[in-house]
């Protein structure tokens, strides 16, 4: 991959995600409960899509993934 904007949009799709991660454990630690409350929001969360791409169900399980890494720490 050489393009520019994607390059750019993964590095820092990979730095949301880890200091999401450490704020998500930080939080949890200090006022546990927070990544069950995370999963139980997932029904209310879908692609903002409107064409063919819309993929709710797609989303929701790259959220369930990014909760399970969460849970182990």
């Amino acid at each position: 991959m050489t393009d520019p904007i994607a390059i750019a949009t993964r590095r820092r799709e990979m730095a949301v995600e880890h200091l999401l991660f450490r704020l998500i454990g930080y939080v949890e630690e200090r006022q546990p409960g927070l990544i069950d409350a995370l999963e139980a929001s997932l029904d209310h969360l879908g692609d903002p899509a409107h064409d063919e791409t819309k993929d709710d169900e797609a989303v929701r399980t790259i959220a369930r993934k990014m909760i399970e890494g969460a849970r182990r720490g």
